[in-house]
């Protein structure tokens, strides 16, 4: 895998709004003192006039976003998850998602694998809070080509979005003539008829490596790329449960809140499949190398391949 071309999405998040600036001149961008590390500085070089450092004080930045979305331009506020859905969670909710206004919500170092920044920047909630949110729409790209779809997309579409990116970078898996991101449209990565993977995010990658390792075994495992959280792809959720039987969800983010919890709310009421959470349990993060943490809270595709096995026999 050595020779796989990896990208980390907050690059992609960057390098999608440097060319969604060049096309559209409403959109704005926002900073909370990071623009080195979600990678807005990439906009900032090319459109200083339209890049905005708040300083550390997030949730004033969402206050000014959502004033700025008033006027008819598109901001995009960017900042660490742990800042941007933690601590302005109620200038998120009341100044952006009470008023339904069209701002977008650019949330970089996302889960685990933010690594040696450990405990206090591993935001493995965020998902689960802005679900909470109504009319929040929710993206969780798994790499370079979705990340910057899903950018495009989010510009595209009238309300608030958030938008999760990772500080890892992950294989480009989406590289081909026959993809296409459509907002709250599961994909289909590989198809199977023992168990079907559902999976968002850094993860993906790491399920499709579990799904081969399963076929050695005589496993048949479909793989399905979950990128839109809310609104979520009910039918194909229904269609894997009724084809396989069997449903795996995997994410770097809680087991509670996030697309686990999606995924069966669907199947509890509309289908009879079994589902394994499989993500990070009840439980903090902790500091070190975020290839080490992944494998440790078992979100690798070797781990995943085992507890999948297990289920399934």
């Amino acid at each position: 895998m050595s020779d796989v071309k990896k990208i980390a999405t907050r690059e992609s998040y960057g390098n999608a709004l440097a060319e969604l600036g060049k096309e559209h001149e409403d959109v704005v961008v926002l900073d909370a003192d990071l623009a080195a590390a979600t990678k807005t500085g990439v906009f900032k070089k090319a459109f200083p006039e339209r890049h905005i450092d708040c300083g550390i004080a997030e949730s004033n930045m969402m206050g000014v976003a959502a004033g700025i979305a008033t006027t008819g331009k598109v901001p995009f506020a960017s900042s660490f998850a742990m800042f941007a859905a933690g601590r302005a969670f109620e200038q998120v909710r009341n100044s952006i998602g009470y008023p339904h206004l069209n701002v977008k919500i650019g949330a970089t170092h996302a889960g685990i694998s933010v690594g040696e920044d450990g405990a206090t920047h591993q935001c493995n909630e965020d998902i689960a809070l802005m679900r909470t949110i109504p009319g929040m729409v929710v993206i969780n790209p798994s790499d370079d080509v979705e990340a910057k779809a899903a950018v495009k997309a989010a510009y595209e579409h009238d309300g608030p979005v958030y938008l999760r990116f990772g500080r890892l970078a992950v294989p480009v898996i989406n590289e081909n003539e026959d993809y296409k991101f459509e907002l709250g449209k599961a994909i289909t990565l590989r198809e199977g008829t023992d168990v079907t993977i559902i999976a968002s995010g850094l993860p993906v990658s790491e399920s499709l490596s579990a799904a081969e390792k399963l076929a050695q075994d005589g496993i048949s495992a479909e793989v399905i790329n979950i990128h839109t959280i809310k609104p979520l792809d009910e039918e194909a959720v229904i269609k894997a449960a009724e084809k396989t039987g069997k449903i795996v969800t995997v994410e770097e983010h809680s087991v509670i809140g996030g697309l686990g919890s999606a995924v069966c709310d669907v199947a509890a009421q509309k289908t009879s499949a079994k589902v394994l959470k499989i993500g990070i349990e009840d439980v903090f993060g902790e500091s070190g190398p975020a290839v080490q943490l992944i494998k440790k809270y078992g979100l690798d595709a070797e781990s995943i391949y085992e507890k999948v096995k297990a289920f399934v026999k």
